[in-house]
């Protein structure tokens, strides 16, 4: 033993981990490599829950009202630690509420705040999440007290709801049920820039075209929730600084009317922080020291006076009275005059011009003494944008319209991510059914399952005609806002029905023989859809000589169109899908990256993703029959030949022209299958291999039919709300 290790005082007794500039995770030594985090995390390894946990279950005995009135109470309970403005915390849980959920983006249905992720990195330590760290401490208690059945997801959220409430706004209610993650999010894709703050023309096509951001990107800057607060790129032009509000808001599924309420509302209450500049902050909580103790932005200058922090570098009340839920907002807007200034922290802002000393704020630290108001220049767009000026006219004109209208918004904007009412829990709860809701009526479950199945047997489709239908309908679910699914068959609705990834006239020919099949039985046509997938599967299950049953659990209903919001299911269409092999155009992103991508949102782990895949090769449900991946001589029967033929050695791999590959044989040359890199990538990456190998075995052919039934089921039920207890 030479005792190197620990040898001298430099000498390290334990292996160094993946933040050390020693180690380096896999995919920095080999940047192409596909990287399956995504696919891992949130798994039971990281839940400090017990397995038998329900999360639902112990929402339902939480007690509501109890939760709510010690929210309420602690508004005006300030701490030495951490003063309130003006003695309310109002203010600052707003803004918590507010940005855990402004991270929501339509595109992909990712961020937001149905699971709590800002509590973690990176948006905890966003710089326009500055001394939000501060907001969760005050919440600590609440949390403590109600333990499990209350999620900091949820907390956060009534924090904001209570201190509206205690400030007079009369909110459109609220829904319990967000269930937390216990680690940062890796699917989110917030932007390529390696700085905070870096300049909006690393986002956009032409910073002149607000339409040009990056997709699936909804903020102007690495590190902000919406825009500059300063101006574009940090330069003042309130007209220009509208059409980014307008895009940003937008790609949050916001409209003029609900954008113009929000930034309003928003602002009839609470303050800026910019006593100071920003080079007097410690570091964000995740570069903190771990004295700190997960604190952030330290100002050992505060002093105990709120009128001392610093947070956004922009400074002051937007209103007179910034504890109360009132016009005041827009009687400072357009009863005055405004000037370009400076903060004392030297950021930009707008000042009145000659505004009477009384009716300025009072001091937030100091009742004696008197603080001038500012604006943003976002706010300075509610005022010069044509559109959003003549909305807040009538606004102002109708204060119970506008308040109404911004507790919608609000609502809207706090649960867009928790899907369907059916995740909704307590007595707040509206009975009002949203379009945004995305609601689906309920269906019936008395009719004959055994004759439906029969009929559909019998009825001529192909199994291929039919699984292909079922999956296309499924396959559009995300987790990420629990959106999409099989469930309401809105397939046979605009705009899914024209899509091109679900191959219309094939569709159609479907529809037209399930739909009168499911009107004689009673039954919905998003059941029969997922019960013809099934019957399509029994049939490749036994021609693979398998004994796998498939469940089928009845109840799913049709939407309507008019309960139907067709633009917001737009971003719902696939642009490629890895499962049948198919991609709408050629794109920068490979064809495995964008099947791990929708992997992610339908919520399958690597080993489900394995195993479907595999199975839908053989099955031949490639888009457009073609015959890409197809490694069997026994198409539509469901067997492990995928698995099997990819790592037989006496095979070999070729790539030709156009970005496919040749399987051929490896003594006479000759072709035996061609192949895309969505299929390849099973044999190539080195843990995907090893979940190939396991259905290649000769002992596990029947696992392979069992897994892949149950991974099949899971799609078909992913939105099926009304199952979980």
């Amino acid at each position: 033993m030479d005792g190197s290790i620990t040898a001298g005082i430099g000498g390290c007794p334990v292996a160094h981990g993946g933040n050390t500039s020693i180690e380096k995770p896999v995919t920095k030594w080999w940047p192409t490599t596909l990287n399956l985090d995504i696919l891992h995390q949130h798994g039971a390894r990281t839940n400090p829950m017990d397995p038998e946990y329900n999360h639902r279950e112990a929402v339902k005995g939480l007690d509501y009202e109890a939760v709510k009135a010690d929210v309420k109470a602690l508004m005006t309970e300030s701490q030495d630690w951490w003063p309130a403005d003006w003695g309310h915390y109002g203010g600052l849980m707003i803004r918590l509420a507010w940005h855990s959920a402004g991270s929501y983006r339509l595109q992909d249905g990712r961020g937001g705040a149905g699971s709590g992720n800002i509590r973690f990195a990176p948006l905890n330590s966003w710089p326009d999440n500055g001394n939000l760290d501060k907001a969760r401490r005050l919440l600590w208690p609440v949390k403590k007290k109600y333990g499990n059945a209350l999620s900091w997801a949820d907390l956060i959220i009534l924090s904001g709801n209570m201190a509206y409430e205690s400030m007079g706004l009369k909110t459109f209610g609220f829904g319990f049920g967000r269930e937390d993650i216990w680690g940062p999010e890796k699917d989110v894709y917030w932007g390529s820039e390696q700085e905070w703050l870096a300049p909006s023309e690393n986002r956009y096509g032409d910073l002149n075209d607000a339409s040009t951001l990056e997709n699936p990107l909804s903020a102007v800057h690495m590190g902000l929730i919406y825009v500059n607060p300063e101006g574009v790129n940090g330069n003042p032009d309130p007209a220009r600084t509208a059409l980014h509000v307008r895009e940003t808001f937008a790609r949050m599924a916001m409209n003029d009317e609900e954008t113009a309420a929000l930034t309003c509302g928003g602002h009839t209450v609470g303050k800026a922080h910019g006593a100071a500049p920003d080079d007097k902050l410690g570091a964000e909580p995740e570069g903190a020291g771990i004295e700190a103790q997960g604190f952030g932005w330290m100002n050992p200058d505060l002093g105990g006076k709120a009128s001392n922090a610093i947070t956004s570098g922009v400074e002051g009340a937007w209103t007179k009275n910034p504890i109360q839920f009132d016009m005041g907002y827009f009687d400072y807007l357009f009863d005055y005059e405004w000037e370009l200034t400076k903060s004392p922290a030297g950021a930009n802002q707008w000042q009145p011009v000659d505004m009477p000393e009384d009716e300025k704020p009072v001091d937030p630290s100091d009742p004696s003494g008197r603080a001038r108001p500012m604006m943003t220049d976002a706010d300075m767009a509610m005022k010069v944008d044509p559109i959003y000026n003549e909305i807040c006219q009538k606004f102002r004109a109708d204060p119970d319209y506008f308040a109404d209208t911004f507790a919608r918004a609000w609502f809207k904007l706090t649960h867009r991510d928790m899907g369907p009412r059916a995740n909704y829990y307590g007595p707040d709860v509206p009975s009002e059914e949203l379009i945004w809701q995305d609601p689906v009526p309920a269906g019936s479950t008395d009719y004959d399952v055994a004759a439906v199945k029969a009929k559909i047997a019998a009825s001529g489709l192909t199994a291929q005609e039919m699984i292909a239908t079922a999956w296309d309908s499924a396959r559009t679910y995300r987790g990420s806002d629990m959106r999409g699914g099989a469930n309401g068959a809105r397939i046979r609705l605009a705009p899914q029905k024209d899509w091109a990834g679900n191959e219309p006239d094939r569709l159609a020919k479907v529809l037209g023989v399930l739909e009168p099949i499911a009107a004689e039985a009673g039954a919905s046509v998003a059941d029969v859809i997922v019960l013809a997938g099934n019957v399509g599967l029994e049939q490749a299950i036994e021609a693979g000589g398998a004994k796998v049953d498939v469940p089928f659990t009845p109840g799913r209903g049709d939407a309507t169109a008019e309960q139907t919001d067709a633009d917001s299911f737009d971003v719902l269409e696939p642009f490629a899908d890895g499962f049948r092999n198919w991609q709408k155009e050629a794109y920068a992103v490979s064809a495995e990256e964008m099947m791990l991508d929708r992997a992610q949102l339908m919520g399958l782990t690597a080993a489900e993703m394995t195993v479907l895949l595999g199975g839908m090769r053989v099955l031949g449900v490639n888009h457009g029959g073609h015959k890409h991946g197809v490694f069997t001589d026994r198409e539509g029967a469901l067997t492990s030949d995928f698995f099997v033929n990819l790592t037989d050695m006496a095979n070999s791999w070729h790539p030709v022209d156009g970005g496919t590959y040749e399987i051929r044989d490896r003594k006479s040359g000759d072709v035996k299958w061609e192949a895309t890199s969505a299929d390849l990538v099973f044999g190539s990456n080195s843990i995907l291999r090893a979940y190939a190998e396991v259905y290649a075995q000769d002992d596990n052919q029947e696992k392979f039919a069992r897994d892949f039934v149950a991974a099949w089921t899971k799609v078909m039920n992913a939105d099926r709300f009304d199952l979980v207890a």
